[in-house]
């Protein structure tokens, strides 16, 4: 019997110390892509999203953000579907294919007399739609799969709702709100993978 839980240790530490990797791997990228951007870029009015703009030099650090971002998410679903939910783990499935098309389609240049593609950014619009609503419908049918609602799943789902919502209220501070639900995000799928057992 002891035997049988030492080979299975390492295959739970795995999937845990992967998604916590890709995930602090994606704070870390976001944090180095504020400091890479251009004069006039502002990490309390500039979002994520811009500083992978299109056109833009060192985008890919952002986009490499994003791209981490959705393997931690992925990473969690397929080593905590069962205690999750088939729904959660999907949406969190979904979380990173939204997180790899907001890194291969580009959000808009936040410098004025950029070229734009509008369609490849209306295609980031969408994937980032995608991760917002698929982060939010984890988060309560994980709870709700768990019969509790911790704190944390309670500010994730009114961060998911309430901060888009006040980005467009309050644009000038659009990166500091957009950076708030990051942080919260990372929490909580972080807190999952520390749940991995």
């Amino acid at each position: 019997m002891a035997a049988a839980v030492g080979d299975d240790a390492p295959a739970v530490a795995f999937p845990r110390i992967a998604a916590l990797a890709a995930l602090s791997t994606s704070a870390i990228a976001h944090a180095a892509a504020v400091a890479l951007m251009p004069e006039g870029y502002s990490w309390l009015a500039h979002t994520t999203s811009e500083s992978a703009a299109q056109g833009l030099p060192f985008a890919w650090v952002a986009r490499a953000g994003f791209v981490f971002m959705g393997l931690g998410a992925l990473t969690l679903a397929l080593a905590a579907g069962r205690e999750l939910g088939a729904v959660a783990a999907v949406s969190l499935a979904l979380f990173c294919v939204g997180s790899l098309a907001t890194a291969v389609f580009a959000h808009r240049p936040w410098i004025d007399g950029a070229p734009v593609d509008e369609f490849e950014d209306l295609l980031h619009s969408i994937a980032a739609s995608v991760i917002g609503a698929s982060f939010c419908l984890a988060v309560v049918t994980a709870a709700i799969r768990r019969r509790r609602v911790p704190g944390l799943d309670c500010v994730a789902v009114a961060a998911s709702i309430l901060l888009p919502i006040a980005m467009s209220v309050w644009p000038d501070r659009a990166g500091l709100l957009q950076r708030g639900m990051f942080v919260i995000a990372y929490l909580w799928l972080a807190r999952e993978a520390l749940r991995l057992r």
